[in-house]
């Protein structure tokens, strides 16, 4: 019997990887090491709660709203749709209206940012999703959204609408994708963030299986 292909869309959370501007990096400190004598190996662990592959909860941009602990774990698992972005610049509604969206309730944008993954710092011109493919989301009922780059927001947004709109409708975003070894097209989707007890968002270990 052949086993299911799983397809972890994971980054690894690594010291001096790309980060958003202002959000801490990983930093994986030594506490205890066998090799000095130590009994066990122990380190410290310290990164943002947006950083790598990660889910935004409704507290991150709505205050006093949901944090990660009591996000819908039926939002963040489930069947999910991986779609490819041709447009250089922004997943827009009139590309997404030239799709087949039936029954589809999880969507995964894979976008040129996947290049983006192999240059040593942030950059600024990713991908990003467009309000009125935001608001064509909504109206279709879609429960979660995650895009290939760290943030689903145009770079130069002042007012952030595209999180606030999905935020506020309860649907989950998730950021910082690799989706550079998938296949457009259905697959069964994990997507867990640490139980960050009143975080507004938390690194997340997704995975993808046919």
């Amino acid at each position: 019997m052949v086993s299911p292909e799983f397809i972890d869309i994971t980054l690894p959370l690594i010291a001096g990887m790309p980060v958003y501007p202002g959000e801490p990096g990983p930093q994986l400190t030594p506490l205890a090491r066998i090799a000095n004598g130590d009994p066990a190996n122990v380190a410290h662990l310290s990164f943002g709660t947006h950083t790598g592959t990660h889910v935004d909860a409704p507290r991150h941009f709505i205050e006093g709203a949901a944090t990660v602990e009591s996000m819908p774990l039926d939002a963040l698992c489930g069947s999910v749709r991986v779609v490819r972005i041709n447009d250089p610049v922004a997943v827009r509604r009139a590309e997404l209206e030239r799709m087949a969206w039936e029954g589809v309730e999880r969507v995964l944008f894979q976008t040129r940012n996947d290049a983006l993954w192999d240059k040593p710092s942030f950059q600024k011109d990713f991908v990003y999703l467009a309000k009125d493919a935001a608001e064509w989301l909504l109206a279709r009922g879609l429960r979660l959204v995650g895009i290939d780059y760290l943030s689903i927001e145009e770079f130069h947004s002042k007012d952030y609408p595209v999180h606030h709109m999905l935020l506020e409708a309860g649907v989950v975003i998730v950021e910082g994708l690799d989706l550079r070894r998938v296949t457009p097209g259905d697959y069964d989707l994990w997507c867990l963030p640490l139980k960050l007890a009143g975080a507004d968002g938390a690194p997340c270990r997704a995975v993808l299986r046919r």
